[in-house]
């Protein structure tokens, strides 16, 4: 109407259709329509422009017959009720199913004339009106999002992906940005620890998206988060409100800053393989950046709104570093060990083959089956074991942990010669070339018995031979004069089958 009444009250003053098109940008054909409908009805130079005319001159010009239907919509148009019951009905049928049987009862018509057929006129797909959500309290909720930044050097001249985990505090806007090499729940709670101190406070909720790092079962009802992420919002006292699948309207005030980090903060920046300094740089950009704008919805600085109104309703911020679990599913090998993080930890061997639950942090490692803590060891570091010799079977306990000590410990229980015998044998600074023969010594014990042993070696301490070769055919000699002056009669056995002496007889009884 006012760009109208601007031709109409140039037209007036006496400039021409080049001039007025040329002045106002609308095309001259245009032009003179408008002023030769305002003619048709008594325009003039003192005609008052008021709201009717200028309206009837509009309708004149703009109100145009409508076109005559095509031939494929008048087509169309014969099966509507059909068309209607097929994609609105209990079960609704896919369109291009429906463009389908269409096609088999011979309407043959595009699908794209089908598909703005069924939009325009029956609503199909049509974008359903919605509510805006109020912001919620101050101090209360907080939506958490992760997003791909880009590419950035790695150090080795090649480049990695940056990824960000963006926190928008729903009632301020404040935001925080945490950039990271991965999405893992390490990278999720590290990231989160980093807001509170970055905020001074924290939430009583969190709005997550849902990823694996931090609900492992999308549901709408019942969602299954991550153990350590569990943990974590267990420990700092947060409520977790997941976000249902494909709805990002359940985030949308951190999935409205996705764009913007990327485009204010990351674009066009130049970053080095040092991740601190990017992470530094996040902050102090939140800061001074994304908290002094002014905000488009709210229209007000982020900063200053929460830190006049949703700081002193914020839980306390985190005093103490929180150290962030890692849990694993570890099978128990045969040789009684499971692997955590690149080190070796021993388990009982009622546990070999089994698959247990283990949760590592910096100072434990904890083992579970079945929810039950079963075993429990001080965190190891790569490449190391830690190994309870309480895991291992009796018998097979001190040949997995082969010392000098343990065997002296072993040989100080025997009587007294024994126990100097094996002294004498494992002293000086090559005691470990002699174990074998420790080991001897007391498979000679279990084999003779600790009397004879000890007989023996008493024997060979007299002339101050320690050799367990010289003890065992001092032993053996003494069995075999055993059994040389007392030999033992053999007697056959008496056959199962035999016959009596009696069907040998030559002669008849008489």
């Amino acid at each position: 109407m006012f760009d109208i009444r601007d031709l109409l009250r140039r037209a007036q003053a006496g400039e021409g259709v080049r001039a007025i098109a040329r002045k106002s940008g609308v095309d001259r054909k245009t032009v003179r329509r408008y002023v030769e409908a305002a003619t048709e009805r008594g325009f003039g130079k003192d005609h008052a422009l008021d709201d009717d005319f200028v309206r009837g001159v509009v309708a004149a010009v703009q109100d145009r017959p409508s076109p005559a239907p095509s031939e494929p919509r008048v087509a169309i148009e014969r099966h509507r009720d059909k068309i209607a019951a097929w994609i609105q009905g209990e079960e609704p049928l896919r369109l291009t199913r429906v463009h389908e049987l269409l096609r088999g009862e011979g309407l043959d018509v595009g699908y794209t004339t089908l598909r703005r057929y069924a939009h325009r006129e029956l609503g199909w797909r049509e974008r359903k009106a919605s509510v805006r959500v109020d912001d919620p309290p101050f101090g209360d909720e907080a939506q958490i999002d992760f997003a791909l930044m880009g590419r950035v050097p790695d150090g080795y001249g090649g480049t990695e992906k940056l990824y960000v985990l963006i926190v928008v505090l729903s009632a301020s806007r404040h935001m925080f940005v945490w950039p990271c090499l991965s999405q893992t729940a390490r990278d999720v709670i590290e990231g989160l620890e980093a807001a509170w101190r970055f905020f001074g406070g924290i939430p009583k909720r969190i709005v997550p998206d849902n990823a694996t790092s931090m609900i492992v079962k999308a549901s709408a009802t019942d969602p299954v988060k991550h153990r350590a992420f569990a943990e974590y919002t267990d420990k700092r006292a947060i409520f977790v409100d997941p976000a249902r699948v494909r709805s990002p309207q359940d985030k949308a005030r951190v999935e409205n800053q996705v764009a913007h980090v990327r485009e204010r903060w990351f674009a066009g920046e130049t970053f080095t393989p040092h991740l601190e300094r990017t992470r530094e740089h996040a902050a102090r950009w939140c800061r001074e950046v994304a908290g002094a704008r002014i905000h488009g919805t709210t229209r007000q600085k982020p900063l200053e709104c929460y830190e006049e109104h949703e700081r002193p309703r914020m839980q306390p911020a985190p005093v103490e570093i929180y150290d962030v679990p890692t849990w694993r599913r570890s099978k128990v090998h045969h040789d009684h060990h499971i692997q955590v993080e690149k080190a070796l930890y021993s388990m009982p061997t009622l546990h070999v083959g089994r698959e247990v639950l283990v949760r590592a942090d910096k100072t434990t490692v904890r083992v579970y089956l079945n929810d039950e803590l079963i075993k429990l060891h001080p965190r190891g570091r790569p490449g190391s074991r830690t190994t309870d010799p309480a895991d291992y079977p009796a018998d097979a306990r001190d040949p997995a942990f082969r010392t000098v000590e343990r065997l002296l410990t072993r040989a100080r229980a025997k009587p007294a010669s024994i126990s100097t015998f094996a002294e004498k044998l494992l002293d000086g600074p090559t005691a470990w070339m002699r174990m074998r023969q420790g080991y001897a010594l007391m498979r000679l014990c279990e084999r003779y018995g600790d009397d004879r042993v000890e007989a023996m070696c008493s024997h060979a301490l007299k002339f101050g031979v320690v050799d367990v070769s010289r003890v065992e055919r001092l032993l053996k000699d003494a069995r075999r004069a055993e059994e040389e002056a007392s030999p033992k009669l053999r007697t056959l056995p008496v056959g199962r089958f035999a016959r009596p002496t009696t069907q040998f007889s030559t002669r008849g009884e008489s």
